[in-house]
């Protein structure tokens, strides 16, 4: 494709698209990190809390492929979850082999005052942005994240599966 707006010679670091999407998710990892402490959490852990309470996951499997991480990051994730009284862990009564995700009290509380708690950080970065703005920025990022999606699975590109093969990827413990 030759109308890429990135060539393969050598791009500058800062001013480079890469750099600037990663920097925007630090920043925004950063800031929910600190104001979701007070509830126990992580920023990385508000997806498992609100998969669970949404009812979008409820097994180990279902939320490593929705939220993107390998394996074992997300045992890892679940294994603090669970230390800190947000989720339990039980075998399928369907299956036994299987592992089944709950929410305790402490995660049912903690989603109830999460999404306020989100929109207050998120509206706050946005601060200075039209709600045309941030239309457009939504649709870009969805144009972009639509380009990774080459093997029918949205999943697919964001946690590096291809072929069946899973990048590892240490930065996402949380």
């Amino acid at each position: 494709m030759t109308d890429a707006p990135c060539n393969s010679g050598k791009l500058p670091i800062e001013p480079s698209f890469g750099y600037y999407l990663s920097k925007a998710r630090n920043v925004l990892m950063e800031r929910m990190d600190r104001a979701v402490e007070p509830l126990g959490l992580t920023a990385s852990q508000i997806g498992v809390i609100m998969m669970l309470n949404y009812g979008y996951a409820n097994t180990p499997f279902d939320l490593s492929r929705k939220l993107s991480y390998d394996s074992g990051s997300m045992t890892r994730m679940l294994d603090r979850l669970e230390k800190k009284g947000f989720i339990v862990r039980s075998r399928s009564a369907a299956d036994r082999r299987m592992i089944e995700l709950m929410l305790t009290d402490r995660g049912k509380e903690a989603a109830q005052q999460l999404p306020a708690v989100t929109t207050v950080v998120l509206q706050d970065q946005l601060r200075g942005f039209s709600a045309d703005d941030v239309a457009t920025l939504i649709g870009l990022l969805s144009r972009f994240i639509a380009n990774g999606t080459e093997f029918g699975d949205p999943a697919s590109c964001a946690s590096g599966e291809q072929g069946g093969k899973e990048e590892i990827r240490p930065e996402d413990d949380d």
